[in-house]
């Protein structure tokens, strides 16, 4: 196994992992990314995240998708894990704690404070994996999101 920094060639790659990922989280109607939003958030002049690849011989088999966030409270960057994802069949080989290790070991050379993610409350096979590593659930927080319409109607409103 080995594991890679994507290149701008990979978004092909990156992009059917993406599709996969939703399927597997039941949430296909939710992606509306192509080709080119992908390129330009990690590969643009304004990029805006990373991802890695892992690989079993030449054959991608999983892959990451982080960027930095901050705290505030730390006073240091920490690295966000957007999504992470191994193929079904490709399960149980320690793929996933290795993109992990990979993702702490850049936390700690970035001078990170945390690493960082969200995990589905269905998910229970992820979560206990996640806690045999010594990850936390942060039980007192609340995840909030604007999207779409809603987005857009509150950035057109002017402050009182």
């Amino acid at each position: 196994m080995r594991i890679v920094g994507a290149t701008e060639a990979d978004v092909p790659v990156l992009l059917a992992f993406i599709r996969k990922l939703a399927e597997y989280e039941k949430l296909t109607d939710q992606v509306s990314a192509t080709e080119e939003h992908v390129r330009a958030a990690l590969f643009g002049p304004g990029r805006v995240a990373e991802a890695l690849l892992a690989y079993l011989d030449d054959e991608p088999v999983a892959f990451a998708v982080f960027f930095h966030n901050f705290s505030t409270f730390l006073g240091r960057p920490g690295i966000y894990l957007e999504d992470l994802f191994v193929d079904p069949p490709h399960r149980g080989k320690g793929i996933g704690k290795a993109l992990l290790i990979e993702l702490a070991r850049l936390a700690q050379a970035r001078n990170c404070g945390r690493l960082e993610w969200a995990v589905l409350d269905w998910n229970e096979s992820a979560i206990e994996f996640y806690r045999s590593l010594g990850a936390v659930p942060m039980d007192d927080w609340t995840v909030f999101r604007l999207t779409g319409d809603a987005l857009a109607r509150l950035a057109q409103e002017e402050p009182s």
